[in-house]
């Protein structure tokens, strides 16, 4: 197996172990293809290491599918590896129980509902990894703080890993983040007038 070697040994007074299971925050950000794909890439990863995961699906729509929830929930299912909870914003978010009288939640506040739950599981250390998918984006609109964010996450317990996507992810957050991919866009069919696709786009 390949492994990565650091080109810097900090001066921290960790052991080399120590070092190696410190919880990660990660950001794939930018315009290219394959920030939600890579993440989901990590959870498959997490799953073969029997770690809960929690997935976390910041969207606007119900309507929107990603093949990797078929595919992660029936492997969460199959006691070979880690649990898999999905969790879609498009759908009211599974564990919000409302009058039906009071009407729909608008985006923002949904999201905000959403954030919430994350910062109850990350307390309670629910989850080894969270999948925050496309939460870039509340946080670059406004609709949730950046500053409470980072101050939630730096201040979680235990060892959880957080992947957060999405474009445009605020400058703050980049900084904050132990590791950052940008992906950028090169090509893309759709610049040649073609449509996604299933098992490419979806």
């Amino acid at each position: 197996m390949p492994q990565g070697q650091p080109t810097v040994v900090p001066e921290d007074g960790l052991t080399t172990r120590q070092r190696r299971n410190r919880p990660l925050v990660f950001v794939h950000t930018g315009i290219g293809k394959g920030k939600s794909t890579a993440a989901f890439g990590l959870a498959l990863r997490a799953w073969n290491q029997g770690w809960p995961i929690g997935v976390f699906q910041f969207v606007k729509s119900a309507k929107w599918k990603v093949g990797e929830e078929n595919a992660l929930r029936v492997l969460g299912d199959s006691d070979q590896g880690g649990s898999v909870d999905w969790h879609k914003m498009g759908e009211g978010w599974s564990w919000i129980q409302r009058d039906p009288k009071e009407g729909e939640l608008g985006n923002e506040e949904k999201a905000r509902e959403g954030w919430e739950q994350v910062k109850r599981d990350l307390a309670a250390e629910t989850y080894k990894l969270y999948v925050l998918d496309e939460f870039a984006y509340p946080m670059h609109w406004g609709w949730i703080d950046t500053d409470e964010v980072i101050e939630v996450l730096r201040n979680r317990p235990g060892t959880q890993h957080v992947v957060i996507t999405g474009r445009n992810a605020p400058e703050k957050l980049v900084d904050f983040a132990d590791l950052v991919t940008d992906m950028s866009k090169v090509k893309h069919p759709m610049d040649a007038g073609q449509k996604g696709q299933r098992g490419i786009e979806w």
